[in-house]
């Protein structure tokens, strides 16, 4: 790889500990192959389906991670609040929820070799919950981070929703500025890389990092049978072997536009 290129992977949303044991098989052998620079990974399910740990915080960053992102289940469990005051700058909740929520929804972290990446996490709110609007969120966020580190050239952003048409809206009003656009939260990766016209790498989903042989994450009989008897089954994290999923964007380090976009799948 060029020294005049900065390799960055997204990890899609972890899913449990069938998502934890793929990302220890798996990412040291995707970090060689993509020589990747800096990791962000999506962690909102990663404590068995439904929020964040201080213990699983601890593990992934052992694994490797550099920062953390959020989206609808980052509250579910209580003690993620230590997350945010061990890990302030590392653990992102969506920026959009509303001011006094703890945590921040944006930061700028450097990479071992120097480089400032900044991340912004969104939700949004197509069939989501009815939070702060994240286009005015982005610009907010993103004025703070460019004043913050006037030097950054590389900016991520991790938009939890379920709408295709709000996460390509959302792509085209952060279109340089942001110069990678990454999906989150539908656990289904998508085939629609691209580089947009000002410089930003996109991808709708980055899928999931969770059981295989599952219904995005959770057990098949149980959502089966919340379909069929339209009952509130409680949801149960699937067993077995993961699937690792993510999106690598190689980026220009002197302008910070993308180059290249690789969806990443290994089984």
């Amino acid at each position: 790889m060029s020294a005049n290129t900065f390799n960055l992977l997204f990890v899609g949303d972890i899913v449990g500990s069938s998502g934890r044991e793929a990302i220890s098989r798996e990412l040291e052998t995707v970090r060689k192959e993509f020589d990747v620079h800096f990791v962000v990974m999506n962690a909102e399910n990663a404590a068995h389906g439904f929020g964040l740990t201080p213990a699983i915080t601890r593990d992934l960053f052992e694994f490797g991670a550099d920062v953390l992102t959020g989206g609808n289940h980052t509250f579910d469990k209580r003690d993620v609040q230590e997350v945010f005051r061990d890990y302030p700058d590392r653990v992102l909740r969506p920026a959009n929820y509303p001011e006094g929520t703890p945590g921040r929804g944006a930061t700028v972290v450097k990479a071992q070799d120097g480089t400032e990446v900044g991340v912004i996490n969104l939700m949004g709110r197509v069939f989501m919950d009815p939070l702060d609007c994240p286009f005015r969120a982005f610009d907010r966020e993103f004025i703070n981070l460019k004043n913050k580190a006037p030097n950054a050239k590389i900016f991520l952003l991790d938009v939890h929703a379920e709408a295709t048409s709000e996460k390509y809206a959302l792509g085209y009003h952060a279109d340089g500025r942001a110069t990678a656009f990454v999906g989150s939260h539908t656990h289904v990766q998508t085939a629609d890389e691209a580089i947009f016209a000002k410089g930003m790498g996109y991808l709708t989903d980055a899928g999931m990092t969770g059981p295989l042989d599952s219904i995005i994450g959770m057990k098949k009989e149980i959502i089966l049978q919340r379909f069929i008897e339209k009952r509130p089954i409680r949801m149960e994290v699937a067993d077995g072997r993961g699937v690792f999923q993510g999106v690598v964007y190689k980026f220009n380090r002197e302008t910070g536009s993308c180059l290249e976009v690789h969806r990443v799948r290994r089984t």
